[in-house]
């Protein structure tokens, strides 16, 4: 239990955050579903609750993937993280589904809801203005991951470009309250729409588009972390570590390297070529300064290094362009 305990501690702190607003925000929008009956309000109840499974799975999984590695995982738990999520994507799917089911419904049975509307769009204002606040707060990680910097009203513009570049839980919470703090601004608009025109309609459409926005989100996570239980290369960092460990005088080429994403950590395995004139005990620290250099990158936290002898054939092309994505 204290081992348990203590990996909570260090898990993804967003997620939990975001888990935590959309609890709450999906308790309140279910209260003001249940004294109106608004259809676009109970998609918003859908989409929060869905946001909150989601973030608080990845949290688990984040907290689960630092235990340290056993004897029966010499790899340790990276992957869980992956594994959990996938988990919670069969949750929110589910909660997509029946947003979309009684979108439909509504849409083509209208009925006028009863009561005034000032409770619900209370509810999405209140929904738009924390769901933005931690849509902004993802958007500044996602640019301190990559280096940027951007003021208060260019955060979220700004990190669209450097999205695919974001750790998977910071891009998660990015993509859920984008799609969140949308949908409020959808069922804010419906609500207002069909109480002074009568077309009610609208809130059952915009329940389908809230739904199918919920689908989207639960695809692109899917995809996402199923590429990482299966063992994702990461691309940009083998470029990065390649081209420092080639910067070596005694490195004539690189004979294979991989650098896979284990969850939230990278783990690298390269085979060196070098002089084969050089001594045992001279290239034990040769590997010792590697080492010890690409344990320093970002994110790394496992290294298997071997030395071959070269032999006179340059395998070693990649190189950055300028914008920082791979070329070869």
């Amino acid at each position: 239990m204290k081992e348990i305990i203590k990996l909570l501690k260090n898990g993804n702190k967003p997620s939990l955050s975001a888990a935590i607003v959309n609890l709450l925000l999906g308790s309140i929008k279910g209260v003001a579903y249940f004294f109106t009956g608004n259809v676009a309000m109970f998609a918003e109840m859908m989409h929060s609750l869905g946001d909150a499974a989601n973030q608080f799975f990845v949290f688990i999984g984040s907290a689960l993937s630092k235990k340290a590695p056993t004897k029966q995982f010499p790899n340790g738990f990276g992957r869980v993280v992956n594994l959990v999520c996938l988990g919670a994507v069969i949750v929110v799917a589910i909660l997509s589904y029946e947003t979309v089911k009684e979108g439909l419904h509504h849409f083509l049975h209208p009925n006028e809801q009863s009561g005034e509307i000032l409770l619900p769009l209370g509810v999405l204002l209140l929904g738009t203005i924390l769901e933005g606040f931690v849509l902004q707060k993802a958007a500044k990680e996602i640019l301190h991951e990559v280096g940027q910097s951007a003021s208060i009203f260019t955060a979220i513009p700004k990190s669209v470009a450097y999205l695919k570049r974001a750790k998977p839980a910071t891009k998660l919470v990015w993509m859920e309250d984008a799609v969140a703090t949308s949908g409020n601004v959808l069922a804010f608009l419906a609500i207002i729409i069909a109480y002074y025109t009568g077309f009610h309609e609208l809130e059952g459409l915009v329940s389908i588009i809230i739904g199918g926005m919920m689908f989207f989100v639960v695809g692109k996570v899917f995809l996402d972390n199923a590429r990482g239980a299966i063992g994702e290369t990461d691309e940009e960092m083998l470029i990065h570590i390649g081209n420092l460990v080639m910067k070596d005088p005694h490195v004539k080429d690189i004979e294979r390297l991989e650098v896979v994403k284990e969850g939230e950590f990278l783990h690298v395995e390269l085979i060196a070529e070098t002089d084969p004139k050089l001594s045992l005990e001279y290239l034990d620290q040769v590997r010792d300064h590697l080492v010890e250099l690409i344990l320093a990158q970002k994110g790394v936290t496992k290294v298997t290094l071997a030395f071959d002898k070269d032999d006179d054939i340059s395998e070693w092309n990649h190189h950055l362009n300028s914008e920082g994505s791979p070329n070869e």
